[in-house]
């Protein structure tokens, strides 16, 4: 690549990624009006190019097609092309997401390659990463590109006459159903459980095979069967999953935090890109899973991950960077790969003998046969027996040679960082590290996540909208249905953990929003753009989940949740509706509608909401009393007595003495308690 060329318009982006394409000999453009209006001018086909600044592949064919000049001259003679950054525009890798699965019959991924009509922006043809040569039974991508145009050419009014159509199947999405044909007698939490034992690795832990990606969703499912009716092979499955995860590849183990997915069934080596939402989901499943099991192991993989997002993801000012590379140097992985001549220069040889055995460096090499990716391979008593050492002596000899790698891997080039704050993923952490810190009694982690919550109020809110991104102090122009309702969920976690002056306002507008601009007043249910936010082909309104929670779910949860809080109705019955029209959805793979399970739960049988009013002493000590044991259907506000601007359900639960506690399901509401007995059977009775 020529760095001193010149530049195409995405030089004038603020995304990391589309500023790695800044250079490029193609004739890049952003998604926009001006870009979109050429393409019109000039009737040439639209090559729509999607990524994400640390993904692999992507790299891949921009240092094979879009930074080879010949290969350049081919797209920008033939086509308009355009670059877009999939986390700042998810609502457009939706859209071309879902029309590449219908072209091509099988799911896409990054980078995604479609080829657009310049009218009307319909797809006509589609793939994921082309190679510069012929190779995995992929066609060379400049071939294809001179084949593609001609075909577009050559059938321009049949692909005119298709587009329609196309479009209508896009529209409807998954056929309807009515509620009532989607229910059966197994609940949809029974059928998810089903499902996922079928599905279950029963060697490896974890679900299906390679590539494993964690599905905490589906995790989670399994704790909670194993905590509501003892379901003792739940609880193993869940415990081998997360053991797997968090004990080989798939987990960085000097620097904690998760990568994004094992490109084997066994866990063993990742793609090494480290993904702000998937640690989002990871950090307090973990936490739930320690205090659910009472495995340590898990409450100290919650704060290893926890710990390195504050360190290596949060933003000075609060908030949450979007990822890691996979990359450093160049090379996939190179930051954290090992030779056994590198352990044994940085380690003095007591440490060796404990680390190279456990991290599986006296044994043959697992990245490629040269190089060693860490994982634990021996527990650590095992190695202390061999050692004649007491368990306490092997785990500082680990410790210090732990601290000694980092160290030696500080002087590597880093993987690169995409610095961008993205609202919906913020929202995720926020839930993720105030529950986490909660169940586990790590302030620091309420702490940053109260930063973030008012990072995302100060930079991203102004006071109508939400903004979906900002980076170098500018903000997009709008916000998607995940940014509205993460971010509420994520608010309501905190406001649970920590009351604070103005999260209930900031939580309320929130709602109000989802509910002018994004909800279906029709059909029920929300759509991932608002109302007066243009978007190619169709508007989506998805229930399922994929690498995220579905956005339509968790507006159902978190609408509930706070409909409970503040009684009222008009938020439950919003809720009620998305949850319907999501049934059946839900009715034929329950499996991949975690989120939406847990909303049809809350709704069937709602949840318990405590208000607790009261002064500081006595509050917080009742506050501490709730957080016992593992209750994951019991949310407590502990409001001081003081609190002001209270809306009037809420107001109505009023201060009384030293402390109060009013407890709730649903809409309906308890006597107040004053008395220490009685709370404690408050409690005892809202565990599960």
């Amino acid at each position: 690549m020529d760095t001193n060329g010149p530049t195409n318009r995405l030089a004038y982006e603020t995304s990391p990624y589309l500023k790695q394409h800044a250079l490029n000999p193609v004739a890049w453009q952003p998604w926009d009006d001006a870009a979109l209006r050429a393409a019109r001018d000039a009737d040439k086909p639209i090559l729509l190019s999607v990524g994400y600044s640390a993904c692999h592949w992507c790299h891949v064919m921009a240092h094979e097609s879009f930074e080879d000049a010949a290969v350049a001259a081919v797209m920008n003679r033939l086509f308009l092309c355009i670059k877009v950054d999939r986390e700042e525009r998810p609502d457009l890798d939706r859209v071309y997401q879902a029309a590449h699965n219908l072209l091509a019959r099988r799911a896409g991924g990054w980078p995604l390659t479609m080829f657009l009509a310049p009218d009307d922006l319909t797809p006509f043809f589609g793939g994921t990463y082309f190679p510069k040569e012929p190779r995995f039974g992929l066609p060379a991508f400049p071939d294809l590109l001179v084949h593609v145009e001609r075909y577009f050419r050559e059938h321009r009014a049949e692909l005119t006459a298709q587009g329609p159509r196309l479009r209508e199947i896009l529209a409807a999405g998954d056929p309807a159903a009515a509620a009532s044909e989607a229910m059966t007698d197994e609940s949809p939490a029974d059928r998810a459980v089903t499902e996922l034992k079928g599905q279950f690795d029963t060697i490896d832990g974890g679900f299906g095979g390679a590539p494993k990606f964690p599905h905490p969703g589906g995790v989670r499912r399994l704790l909670l069967a194993f905590a509501r009716h003892a379901d003792q092979e739940a609880r193993s499955m869940a415990r081998a999953s997360l053991h797997a995860m968090a004990d080989r590849g798939l987990f960085d183990h000097l620097e904690g935090g998760f990568f994004r997915y094992s490109v084997d069934a066994r866990w063993h080596i990742p793609h090494f890109e480290k993904m702000l939402y998937d640690n989002a989901q990871l950090i307090p499943l973990y936490a739930e899973a320690f205090v659910a099991t009472g495995d340590a192991r898990f409450r100290d993989v919650a704060i290893a991950a926890g710990d390195f997002v504050r360190r290596d993801m949060e933003a000075p000012q609060g908030g949450y960077y979007a990822t890691l590379d996979a990359d450093s140097g160049g090379e996939e992985g190179a930051f954290y790969l090992w030779q056994r001549s590198e352990f044994e220069e940085s380690l003095d040889p007591d440490e060796a003998a404990v680390a190279i055995p456990y991290y599986g460096l006296d044994r043959a090499p697992n990245f490629e046969g040269h190089a060693y990716h860490l994982m634990i391979a021996t527990p650590l008593a095992d190695i202390a027996t061999r050692l004649a050492l007491s368990l306490e002596e092997a785990a500082l000899r680990l410790a210090r040679a732990r601290d000694r790698l980092i160290a030696a891997r500080a002087h590597r080039v880093r993987p690169g960082r995409d610095d961008k704050i993205l609202t919906a993923w913020n929202g995720l952490m926020i839930k993720g590290l105030a529950r986490a810190g909660r169940l586990l009694r790590i302030p620091r982690f309420i702490d940053s996540a109260c930063r973030a919550c008012d990072r995302m109020r100060t930079d991203l809110w102004d006071g109508t909208r939400l903004a979906a991104v900002t980076k170098d102090g500018r903000t997009s122009p709008y916000g998607y249905l995940d940014d509205y309702a993460f971010l509420l969920d994520g608010i309501l976690e905190l406001m649970a953990t920590r009351w604070r002056e103005g999260d209930l306002m900031f939580a309320q507008a929130l709602a109000d929003v989802l509910l002018a601009d994004f909800a279906d007043h029709e059909n029920g249910g929300f759509y991932f753009t608002a109302s007066d936010q243009a978007i190619p082909l169709y508007r989506p309104k998805s229930f399922s989940d994929d690498a995220l929670p579905s956005g339509n779910a968790v507006a159902a949860s978190a609408l509930l949740r706070l409909a409970h809080l503040l009684a009222d109705p008009v938020l439950e019955t919003f809720a009620r509706k998305a949850v319907d029209a999501g049934l059946a959805a839900l009715a034929r793979h329950a499996s991949l509608h975690a989120a939406l399970i847990e909303a049809f739960e809350d709704a069937s049988d709602p949840p318990a909401i405590i208000v607790l009013r009261g002064t500081s002493g006595a509050l917080a000590h009742w506050h501490e009393r709730a957080q016992a044991g593992f209750a994951p259907r019991r949310a407590v506000y502990a409001i001081p007595a003081d609190a002001q601007d209270l809306p009037p359900g809420l107001a109505a639960r009023a201060p009384s003495g030293a402390v109060v506690a009013y407890a709730c399901q649903g809409l309906q509401c308890e006597a107040p308690v004053t008395d220490d007995e009685t709370f404690d059977a408050v409690l005892r009775r809202t565990m599960l």
